[in-house]
């Protein structure tokens, strides 16, 4: 009778069954914001590598569709490795990219013109093994792609970003929808952070964590980030607890 528990055959298969369930064999990873209330808000203190998460303006305007692309781009600035960013449309204003601390030596473009294939290559990117966050710029996530994102995610232990971008309006509505994603963010800009002297200060946002895997529900009025990538939470929104309750009170 063999010894199953010598068979390299079983013992492989038995290894990926665990990586598809997300198993014990490989420990989750988190990227912290570096914020206290803004890492309380998320299980294991910070964005889950191995993951899935969406991003996304707080209307169908540019301005907030260029703040939630600052806000991704300083969340892959604080990894380490490279990114692969996947895009449909060439409008990526990579100075401001820059200025939110990630650099272009560290970023491999992946452009195309159908949404299907951005899709694809960021799967793949995700499966690739050698990527520290893979982001793609995407209208729609349906359930199943969304699945296969985060397979992929698990798989490799890289941080997967949905940049949801909208071409028209009525597109935004489909951001309520289900998918399998660990967390989704709204981005929506504020009035900039005043100065003592006439002059432009820094870009003030709300960014709202409109869902967490085991966690509840959160807002906080951040600081755009800064030439490390790095956020910081204004004075006017130092307590996590009011800013919770009163992101409930909107969503009701």
């Amino acid at each position: 009778m063999a010894n199953h528990a010598l068979n390299p055959v079983l013992a492989e298969l038995r290894e990926r069954i665990e990586q598809l369930e997300g198993g014990p064999q490989r420990a989750r990873q988190v990227l912290p914001f570096g914020v206290a209330e803004v890492d309380r808000a998320l299980p294991g203190g910070g964005l889950a590598f191995g993951a899935l998460h969406e991003v996304a303006g707080g209307g169908g305007g540019t301005v907030d569709g260029a703040a939630a692309a600052l806000f991704v781009a300083g969340i892959a600035a604080r990894s380490r490795g490279k990114v692969l960013w996947c895009m449909t449309r060439p409008d990526l204003f990579f100075p401001a990219v820059a200025q939110a601390g990630l650099h272009p030596d560290r970023v491999v473009f992946c452009e195309s013109d159908r949404e299907e294939e951005a899709l694809s290559a960021m799967e793949e990117g995700l499966s690739f093994g050698g990527l520290a966050v893979v982001v793609g710029e995407l209208v729609r996530l349906p359930m199943t792609a969304s699945r296969r994102l985060q397979l992929a995610a698990e798989k490799t232990g890289a941080l997967g970003i949905v940049l949801r971008r909208w071409r028209r309006q009525n597109e935004a509505s489909d951001y309520g929808q289900p998918t399998a994603s660990t967390t989704r963010w709204r981005i929506s800009t504020l009035p900039s952070e005043r100065l003592p002297v006439a002059g432009v200060g820094r870009a003030r946002w709300l960014a709202e964590l409109m869902r967490v895997k085991a966690g509840e529900c959160a807002e906080f009025e951040i600081g755009a980030p800064d030439a490390q990538g790095r956020i910081d939470l204004f004075p006017t929104a130092r307590d996590g607890a009011d800013q919770t309750a009163r992101w409930r009170s909107l969503a009701g």
